[in-house]
């Protein structure tokens, strides 16, 4: 014998429109910012936020266990970019290559750089050129070391994750210009 054998109900406009409207919730670490126009630039901006806090802590944990304790994320990063393609680098380059427009700040960790023997500095003219030291460049080898070990061996080893990274650089360099020129406009309200 069928328990029940009575047709369900069709659900009523009204609840269906309710089921429709009813999205997941978003991950936002701001909703009064969530915009009706585009909910997933918060949850873009929550998951920057994150990634952001997180790249931070890694290399100054990177750089720590590779010896050298006590660097800021910002020191790090330009004793990394001093480095790159082993060239002498000015200050308004390299503030430009990082995207950061407070020269004091830069200006400022270059010198503790220099002070602890891992970036050489010299003037020419009117303009102080920054070097990775041989001292610099051996934290930078374990660095990479570190790096290797801890960072690129939890990437898949078919490299089947490069070419998702590779867009996602590509999208977050996209995403800089978007936040530069909202920057701008927000400075000439």
């Amino acid at each position: 014998m069928p328990r029940n054998t009575r047709p369900r109900q069709q659900a009523t406009p009204r609840a269906r429109a309710r089921q429709a409207v009813r999205a997941p919730p978003a991950l936002v670490s701001s909703a009064h910012l969530v915009s009706p126009r585009s909910q997933q630039l918060s949850e873009f901006e929550f998951g920057l936020i994150l990634a952001s806090n997180a790249f931070m802590r890694w290399v100054v944990r990177c750089m720590a266990a590779a010896g050298l304790k006590d660097l800021t994320p910002l020191e790090v990063l330009l004793l990394h970019h001093v480095n790159h393609r082993a060239r002498e680098k000015k200050l308004a380059d390299i503030c430009f290559m990082i995207n950061i427009e407070d020269t004091h700040v830069v200006a400022y960790a270059l010198k503790k750089l220099v002070a602890l023997g891992l970036l050489h500095s010299e003037r020419r003219g009117k303009e102080a050129l920054f070097s990775t030291t041989d001292r610099g460049r051996e934290f930078i080898s374990r660095y990479r070391e570190v790096r290797e070990a801890c960072l690129v061996s939890a990437l898949p080893a078919d490299g089947s994750d490069n070419a998702r990274l590779g867009e996602l650089a590509a999208f977050l360099r996209a995403l800089s210009g978007m936040y530069d020129q909202a920057a701008r406009a927000a400075a000439s309200l």
